[in-house]
């Protein structure tokens, strides 16, 4: 059985190749995963966190599960809010083949599944992205989209300053021309694509601001009580959903749902019809689109069996025998 550590897991997914994986895989329709279940934990500060678990499969192939903790009291802590782990099994006998490390995994997948349908949603000509939220998610979100567009801005925005500030930095040093913004709404009124992975739990993205022809992202909400975009950004938005149930789910969509602003027929396709072409994506360059994404665990399977498939053939770095029990 292998042990994958969080290097081991990044070096065998490559941007492009992990968004081809999961496409394909989505594509691929042969795939099962039902729908995750979240539960409630209680903090010790008497607050309430999250234990995600979700499993996904392919026939004779591969199984996968991944679990996942949301503790929002580590927020400003060296100790991350969001952790997990992956356990693969061999489709084949049930034997557990492999464990991954969760975290990192998590990190590769969602930006790659974003950069997906940014890549079908987002107007071919678009150059300035800016990207919410100073998080461990968000320096991938901004490198995964930089994979599908060539940016001439990336601007980085995050409630401090000095944290958006020293991820610009690093994004630099990955290539990019990363820059933090001055303030948000003049960063939100230029963007050609806004992508917002924060913990939010009142809306960020003011709708009245967003230009035509701009593509939404929106990552970091995933609980009913949490939002990045207010109602107006989601009025004016078609709008698309990783998947219809987790999506509908999240407070994004959930709360104007609830209000009448949007109703479930509003949603136009889930990733797995624009993977497939199964829907044209953006039809015009002033439509606004958005792309509410919670997580899905076929995603998940997609990474892991990427990950699986390169140690196995050599191409990438088999981890260190001490940690390949």
């Amino acid at each position: 059985m292998l042990t994958l550590d969080a290097a081991a897991v990044r070096d065998a997914t490559p941007w492009n190749e992990l968004i081809e994986a999961i496409a394909e895989l989505l594509g691929g329709g042969t795939a099962n995963a039902p729908q995750r279940e979240i539960h409630d934990v209680g903090l010790p500060d008497g607050g309430t966190g999250s234990l995600l678990v979700m499993p996904a499969w392919l026939d004779a192939e591969l199984l996968g599960v991944k679990a996942v903790t949301y503790f929002p009291s580590n927020a400003g802590t060296d100790l991350p809010t969001i952790s997990a782990g992956y356990l693969l099994f061999d489709g084949r006998n049930g034997q557990l083949s492999a464990t991954l490390d969760g975290d990192e995994l998590t990190l590769r997948r969602t930006a790659a599944v974003s950069a997906l349908a940014a890549d079908r949603l987002a107007r071919p000509d678009a150059r300035r992205l800016l990207v919410m939220g100073t998080g461990n998610l968000a320096p991938n979100m901004a490198l995964a989209h930089a994979a599908v567009r060539d940016f001439e801005t990336v601007e980085v925005w995050g409630r401090r300053p000095q944290r958006a500030a020293a991820m610009a930095q690093r994004l630099v040093e990955h290539g990019l021309p990363a820059r933090p913004a001055d303030t948000l709404d003049k960063a939100v009124g230029r963007a050609d694509v806004i992508s917002c992975a924060t913990g939010a739990t009142s809306p960020l993205v003011p709708g009245d601001l967003v230009r035509s022809g701009t593509h939404i992202d929106l990552v970091g909400a995933f609980r009913a009580d949490m939002r990045e975009a207010d109602d107006e950004a989601v009025r004016r938005a078609t709008l698309f959903v990783d998947t219809l149930d987790g999506a509908l789910g999240a407070g994004d969509l959930a709360q104007p749902l609830d209000a009448g602003v949007i109703s479930a027929g509003d949603i136009a396709a889930d990733l797995a019809s624009l993977a497939a072409l199964r829907h044209p994506g953006r039809t015009s360059d002033s439509e606004i689109t958005l792309f509410k994404s919670v997580g899905f665990a076929l995603s998940d399977l997609a990474a892991a069996r990427l990950v699986h498939r390169r140690i196995a053939t050599g191409s990438a770095g088999a981890p260190d025998a001490d940690a390949s029990r």
